[in-house]
């Protein structure tokens, strides 16, 4: 299946469809843009060797290679699989800020800052609840 085909068959689903397939939790963060309270999600200190994936679509998202302690509360990582990350303008709670979406499905990430380590200085600052993790063969 190509990549333009998963898309569209994630985004055909309903809200339903997903509040079927999602714990609440999981749910309430990647289909309505929640947030996770900080320092309570799994990956925050989590350093095994792998990968990050789509909890909902299961497009990999980041590496363990690029994951570090940004102090955040959150699982934060200086690079990601850009393929598979949608960069959107969010100005909700009377912020300007850059929310970070999968690019499969829509399903919403956490948000991106310029304020990360070398070599990108980006942050990538994610919900645990959004991501699986895959453990390094």
């Amino acid at each position: 299946m190509s990549d333009d085909q998963k898309t569209s068959q994630y985004k055909a689903l309903t809200d339903e469809d997903w509040k079927e397939r999602l714990p609440e939790e999981v749910y309430q963060i990647v289909r309505k843009k929640g947030t996770e309270r900080a320092f309570t999600g799994r990956y925050d200190k989590f350093y095994e060797e792998g990968s990050y994936y789509c909890v909902c679509c299961g497009a990999h998202l980041f590496d363990s290679d690029a994951k570090y302690n940004s102090g955040s509360g959150w699982p934060s990582f200086y690079d990601a699989d850009k393929h598979n990350i949608k960069e959107v303008e969010d100005n909700s709670w009377r912020m300007q800020r850059v929310e970070i979406v999968c690019s499969q499905c829509e399903a919403h990430l956490g948000h991106v800052f310029p304020d990360g380590p070398k070599p990108t200085g980006i942050r990538y600052c994610v919900n645990s609840a959004s991501m699986a993790f895959k453990a390094k063969d």
